[in-house]
C-alpha cells in the first residue's frame, strides 16, 4: 500500500493539486483499494479525531495575536527601543532587523509575521539611511525564520500533537537554537556591515534609550506574560494563546489607540483564513497518518533506512537532507504533518528523543521559508520592497548558509538545546 499512498500523493502534488486535498485523495485511494469502499467512512472518522485536540486551540490563537501585532504600533516601538541601544554601531540597524525579530519570535510564533512586522517598519528604514534594499530585505526575511523557533511556535504545537511530545519542553529547548541562529545571522550581517562600509546609526543617549523603553514596555511584557505564564504553570500553551490576544487587543485599542473594530474585522478575517488552511491540512492528515499506520509503512522505511547503515549519524544526516528539501517544496505545517508520523519510527530506533527530533524538524523547515521555491518569508519581503523574488533570493544565500550550519550544530550537538538529552 505505501507505493499506491505515496505515489497518488506526489501525482497530485505534480498535476498542482492543493496539499490538503492531495493527503486526503492519496488516503481515501489507498483505504479504496486495500480495504474496499464499505471502509471509507474512515476517512470521516479519522478527520474529526485530527482536529479533536485541545493543544491545537493554541493554533489560531497565536497567529490572531500575531497578525495583531505585526500591523500595529507595537513592533514599530519594539524596533525603535533596540535601534537606541545597538544603532551608534556600523551596521547596527542590520543587528536590531535581526534581535527585533527574535523578539517578535517570542510574540507571534509565525515566521510570515515575524518578516512582515519587521520589514514592514524596518525595510524603509534601512533604505533611507543607504542600505541596499534586496540586503536589508534578505536579512529581515532570514530573521523571520526565528520566529517559529522561539516560543511560542505553531510548528511545535502541530509536532508536539502527532508526536504526543510536550508543548512545553518543546518550547523550552527552543530558546537556544533560535539564540544560535539569531547569533549566525547578527555576525554575517556585521561582516558585510564592515565589508560594503554600511553607515552607522544615531549616537548613543540614555535619554533615548529610556525614552523608547517607556513606549515599549507593553511589548516588551507580552513574551514576559505568555512565557512566564506557561512555565511557571499558570495557564497552558493554549491558554496562554488565548491571553496573548486579548492582551494583544487591549494593548492596541487602549494603549496606543491604532486598533479600529473595521481594522479588528480585517485582522481577524485574515488571522481565519490562515487558520482555515492549516486546519484544513490537519483534517486531511488524519486518514494518511491512519494509513500510514495500518500498513505500517514507517516501520518498513525505518527497517528500509536502517538496513542501508547502522550508524546514528548517518542515518541523522540523511533525515536533515530530507527535512531541509523538504522545506524548499513544501510550506511548514504541511511538511511537519506529512513528515513526521514517517520518521518517527525511525528516530526511536536510533535512540533519537522525539524532543531532540522536534527541535531539529522545526528548525529544518523554518530554513525552507528562505529557500525558493515555496520561501514564504521572501514573499513577504518582496510583498514590502517590490523587488523582484530573484534580487532578494541572491542576497539570502549567505544567511542560508549560516542557517544550515546552525542546523547541523543542532542536529549533531544536542546540548545545543537544554533538556535534549
Amino acid at each position: 500500500m505505501g507505493p499506491i499512498l505515496f505515489g497518488v500523493f506526489i501525482l497530485l502534488l505534480v498535476i498542482g493539486v492543493p496539499v490538503a486535498f492531495a493527503i486526503a485523495t492519496a488516503a481515501g485511494v489507498t483505504v479504496f483499494v486495500g480495504l474496499g469502499p464499505a471502509k471509507m467512512l474512515i476517512l470521516i472518522q479519522r478527520m474529526f479525531e485530527a482536529c479533536n485536540s485541545f493543544s491545537l486551540i493554541a493554533v489560531p490563537f497565536f497567529i490572531l495575536a500575531g497578525d495583531l501585532l505585526s500591523k500595529g504600533k507595537i513592533s514599530k516601538l519594539l524596533v525603535e527601543f533596540c535601534e537606541s541601544l545597538l544603532g551608534v554601531i556600523r551596521g547596527g540597524l542590520s543587528v536590531v532587523s535581526v534581535l527585533a525579530g527574535m523578539f517578535f519570535a517570542a510574540i507571534s510564533g509565525s515566521g510570515a509575521a515575524t518578516t512582515a512586522a519587521v520589514g514592514g517598519t524596518l525595510v524603509p528604514e534601512l533604505k533611507r539611511r543607504g542600505y541596499p534594499e534586496d540586503s536589508a530585505a534578505a536579512l529581515i526575511a532570514a530573521a523571520g525564520t526565528i520566529g517559529v523557533v522561539i516560543p511560542p511556535s505553531v510548528p511545535m504545537v502541530l509536532y508536539a500533537v502527532i508526536a504526543e511530545e510536550s508543548v512545553n519542553r518543546l518550547f523550552k529547548a527552543g530558546f537556544i537554537p533560535g539564540i544560535l541562529m539569531g547569533a549566525a545571522l547578527i555576525a554575517i550581517a556585521l561582516v558585510q556591515a564592515y565589508r560594503k562600509h554600511y553607515p552607522k546609526g544615531t549616537g548613543f543617549s540614555l535619554k533615548n534609550v529610556g525614552r523608547s523603553f517607556v513606549k515599549a514596555i507593553p511589548g516588551i511584557l507580552m513574551p514576559l506574560i505568555i512565557l512566564g505564564g506557561i512555565f511557571s504553570g499558570y495557564f497552558t500553551p493554549s491558554e496562554a494563546a488565548a491571553v496573548a490576544v486579548v492582551y494583544a487587543v487591549l494593548v492596541s485599542a487602549f494603549v496606543y489607540r491604532d486598533l479600529t473594530w473595521k481594522g479588528l474585522f480585517e485582522i481577524m478575517k485574515g488571522s481565519a483564513r490562515t487558520s482555515a488552511v492549516i486546519m484544513i491540512i490537519i483534517a486531511c492528515s488524519g486518514p494518511f497518518g491512519w494509513a500510514l499506520a495500518n500498513w505500517k509503512i514507517p516501520e518498513a522505511i525505518a527497517t528500509a533506512v536502517l538496513s542501508i547503515s547502522q550508524n546514528k549519524y548517518v542515518i541523522m544526516l540523511l533525515i536533515s537532507v530530507i527535512i531541509l528539501i523538504a522545506g524548499v517544496f513544501m510550506e511548514t505545517s504541511s511538511a511537519i504533518i506529512i513528515l513526521t508520523p514517517v520518521f518517527l519510527p525511525l528516530v526511536r530506533a536510533l535512540g533519537v528523543s522525539t524532543l531532540h527530533f522536534g527541535i531539529l524538524f522545526v528548525v529544518g523547515i523554518a530554513i525552507g521559508m528562505i529557500t525558493p521555491p515555496v520561501a514564504i518569508n521572501l514573499f513577504v519581503a518582496t510583498g514590502i520592497t517590490g523587488l523582484p523574488i530573484e534580487r532578494i533570493s541572491k542576497s539570502v544565500v549567505p544567511y542560508l548558509i549560516g542557517l544550515v550550519i546552525v542546523f547541523l550544530m543542532i542536529v549533531f550537538v544536542p546540548l545545543m538545546a537544554p533538556g535534549l538529552l
